[in-house]
Order: C-alpha cells, then structure tokens, then sequence
C-alpha cells in the first residue's frame, strides 16, 4: 500500500547516506537517488540540502518525512487490523518510564496469558514523545501519570498515585515521619529529566511554594528510574518519585519514602487512546485486571 519511493525515503534518513540505504534495500545507489528525485518533482521541493557531508532534511523535507512516517504508521495499522480480524491481535503499548517500574508490566503479562491471542510490544518514553507515538499511530494505547488533553484522544482513569521523597534507609531523614522543603534544601537531589511527567509536577507544586528547581541541588539526571532508585538506595542523594514506583524497594527495606510537608502532590494514572481504536473489548478487560490487581 506504501508507495516505495515513502519507503526509501525512511530507510534512507535511518541510514543516514545512500550506500547503506542501497544496500538495506538490496537496491542499486542510483535506484535510490531516482527515488529520491521523483519525490522532489512530485511535490516540488527540495528534500535535502546539497553539498553537506551528512544529510541533513530541508524544512519542506521535514514536512514530508513527518508525513511519510505517519503513512507508513498507518499502512502497517491497516495490515495489523486486516491480520487481526481472524489471527493474533498485536498492540504497541507505550508507558513512561515510572509506570514501567509499577504494576503495569505485570497486569499486561496478566492479560496476555488469559487472552493467547493477544501479542502486546511495550515501549518507554516519557509523556511528550509518547504523545507523538500516539498521534502518529505508532502506538496504539499508553497508560501515563496525568493526562493528554486532546480532542480526538480519550482516557479511562486507572489509579491515582502521590509524589513523595525518597531516601536510603541509611540516610538520616529516614528515621522521620515527613520531610520539609527546608529539610530537603541541604540534600544533594537525584532526579528525572526535565521532560519527564514526574519532575514537571514536582516543579510546578515548587512554584505553589514561591520556590524553584535552582533553589535545591540537582547533582544527576536521569531517565532511568531503576538507576535513580538505586542510587538512591546506596545513599548517593535523594529523589522525588511516585510512592508506587519503590513499593518494592520500601518493602525490601531499600528505601523509604517519606511524605513532604505541606505539600500534596497526587496525579492520575490513566490509560489513554485515540478514538479510533479497534479493540475497546481490550480496554475494558485491562481495566478490570487493574483494578483486580490492586485490591489483591
């Protein structure tokens, strides 16, 4: 259904020159760039800029790249939909990198095994790309801390979870009840980046409190929660986190989370999806597996 000038197109800003594009394609070099030529005069534009030792899109080439990601997208949904009306059904799940430390790697592997004719492929990102994923329809569902306010997007509330402080249980705030902002202000932080969901919170509840992010100190960022927990475990700093992401670590008596004063920061956990959807059947069964999971 994809034209194959779209195709190479792709693969060739994957590749990033024509030789290894060629050779992925099991096409000739001048195959390629006759693709390429014929797009150009089909839309009138330039692709790429001339004479620059890696390729680099032109705006009009972005616009057709962005495009051409989103056909190939939707021709690859077609072909699962086509596939999935007597075979498996295949779905792309994206999850930030929080909820994939929860729950919810479990509930779908739940899921799986009560449906065998379900394939489910979980990606991390954080809210924005996911956001992206989903408008491209290079993922088909996500579940996410808060929500995406969108029209033609729409979600189904699973949980409410809180931020909270966390520490080593060898660190001394860890003998405590709850924590102050003033407390924390001498403590060495250990945090997501700033496109995650979880430090934008954090940031924004600051702001409620006439502080800011500059007023504490950041040592690390990072993407990775598994890391920041560890590190946080082996006394490295602390960290603001969702309680229910170091559930097991408090339980192992790695860390303690510790409430911090004056401040309420809970946030939704919603499973979100574009209207279009083809399986609602699936929504409900993962919603009540969610909600079974919890009470259990």
């Amino acid at each position: 259904m994809i034209d194959p000038k779209i195709r190479t197109l792709l693969a060739l800003v994957e590749c990033g020159n024509y030789t290894k594009t060629a050779k992925q394609l099991s096409l000739t070099q001048p195959a390629i760039t006759h693709h390429i030529k014929l797009l150009e005069e089909e839309f009138g534009i330039k692709i790429f800029y001339k004479n620059r030792r890696q390729l680099v899109p032109t705006p009009e080439g972005e616009v057709l790249i962005k495009y051409a990601r989103r056909a190939y997208a939707l021709s690859e949904n077609l072909r699962q939909a086509l596939s999935d009306v007597s075979q498996v059904k295949s779905l792309t799940l994206a999850i930030t990198p929080t909820a994939q430390n929860n729950i919810v790697p479990l509930l779908f592997a739940k899921y799986c095994n009560e449906h065998p004719n379900v394939h489910i492929n979980i990606i991390t990102d954080n809210i924005n790309n996911i956001y992206s994923k989903l408008k491209m329809y290079e993922a088909d569902l996500a579940i996410i801390e808060g929500n995406i306010t969108a029209p033609h997007f729409t979600s189904i509330l699973l949980d409410t979870d809180s931020l909270c402080a966390a520490v080593s249980v060898n660190h001394p705030l860890a003998k405590k009840q709850s924590v102050s902002l003033r407390e924390l202000q001498h403590e060495n932080f250990i945090l997501r980046s700033q496109s995650a969901g979880t430090r934008s919170l954090f940031e924004s509840h600051l702001i409620s409190q006439n502080l800011s992010i500059h007023d504490f100190n950041v040592i690390m960022e990072i993407d990775s929660v598994v890391v920041i927990k560890e590190l946080v475990a082996s006394n490295m700093g602390v960290t603001i986190i969702s309680k229910n992401a170091c559930r097991s670590e408090v339980q192992k008596k790695k860390l303690v989370t510790l409430p911090i004063e004056n401040m309420m920061m809970v946030r939704e956990i919603n499973m979100v999806y574009c209207r279009e959807f083809r399986h609602p059947e699936i929504l409900r069964d993962i919603q009540a597996i969610y909600t079974s999971t919890l009470e259990s």
